[in-house]
């Protein structure tokens, strides 16, 4: 079983370092799309500590674990206005999209390091969690539900009535997206553990 209390101190590890380039990307790709919001808060920046939130980076995912429920991670959101980046609302769909395709490319890289490497022991260990918690990160974030950074891919092609209400979700903030998640969790649930089975049947064979 990859998440359970004995592996903790490989996980926590691999999800605040995962989730501080995630962060960092978005913050990055905003800044070269003309918004200095997240680089005037110091979040262009490969230290996890700017981009953890205690409770929905940590706390909340390892009392998941420990409860035997798949994970949730989320961080301390990367601030940018959208109507400053270039490209308005497709620009916004980068900064979004930065995130979870860092993700991936991590996911892809620790694979290929992995397939040439074929580490035994501890370093497999550490590689196969890597793998999945980056897959994991990449396909929940890609969920078009807003905060999730999917959303911003559709908010571009959206009509307007259709983005309001997702800017209004946005604004209640990450406990009406755990309480979205958990009413929509029967159809989420198989589409993650699809998408996440084959990212990782793809990486790994």
């Amino acid at each position: 079983m990859l998440f359970s209390i004995a592996n903790l101190p490989i996980v926590i590890p691999v999800i605040i370092l995962s989730m501080g380039l995630h962060e960092a990307m978005h913050a990055l790709v905003a800044f070269k799309l003309g918004d200095t919001t997240a680089s005037d808060m110091g979040r262009i920046t490969l230290n996890p500590l700017k981009h953890i939130d205690i409770v929905t980076t940590l706390v909340l995912p390892v009392m998941l674990i420990v409860a035997g429920l798949p994970p949730i991670f989320a961080a301390k959101p990367v601030p940018f206005n959208p109507n400053r980046v270039e490209w308005v609302e497709y620009g916004a769909a980068l900064v979004g999209l930065a995130g979870p395709f860092t993700n991936l490319l991590i996911a892809i890289a620790t694979a290929v390091a992995y397939r040439l490497m074929q580490p035994s022991g501890l370093l497999q260990e550490v590689a196969v969690i890597a793998i999945f918690i980056n897959c994991s990160f990449f396909v929940f974030n890609m969920l078009p539900i807003p905060p999730l950074d999917g959303s911003r891919l559709l908010y571009a092609v959206a009509p307007e009535p259709l983005q309001n209400i997702m800017a209004a979700i946005e604004r209640a903030g990450i406990f009406v997206l755990l309480a979205i998640l958990f009413v929509l969790l029967p159809v989420i649930s198989p589409l993650i553990n699809f998408g996440v089975n084959g990212l990782l049947h793809l990486l790994l064979g």
